[in-house]
């Protein structure tokens, strides 16, 4: 993930995440927008060859929607992060 996205993704920041599932002739896409709570790269307990610690390594967002959900999104490299500049941010 981008240096800047990363430093943006703070407690109060406004996003909308796009994320995308691959298929063989297609790809299902899907949008989240709300609040974010916490982003954090966390291990995971699946082994992966020539990673940090011999582990895998998450991209995790945490975000509250609007009704008030909280969800947590991994993050790869089909997701897409925008940020809602009109909202007010916090921290």
């Amino acid at each position: 993930m981008d240096e800047t996205i990363r430093d943006r993704l703070r407690p109060g920041a406004r996003v909308r995440v796009t994320q995308q599932i691959a298929a063989r002739h297609y790809a299902l896409a899907s949008e989240v927008f709300g609040t974010v709570v916490s982003y954090e790269q966390k291990r995971t307990g699946s082994w992966y060859a020539h990673s940090k610690d011999d582990k895998l390594w998450l991209d995790r967002l945490l975000i509250k929607k609007d009704d008030g959900e909280l969800t947590t999104l991994n993050l790869d490299e089909f997701s897409r992060v925008q940020f809602d500049d009109a909202a007010p941010t916090v921290g």
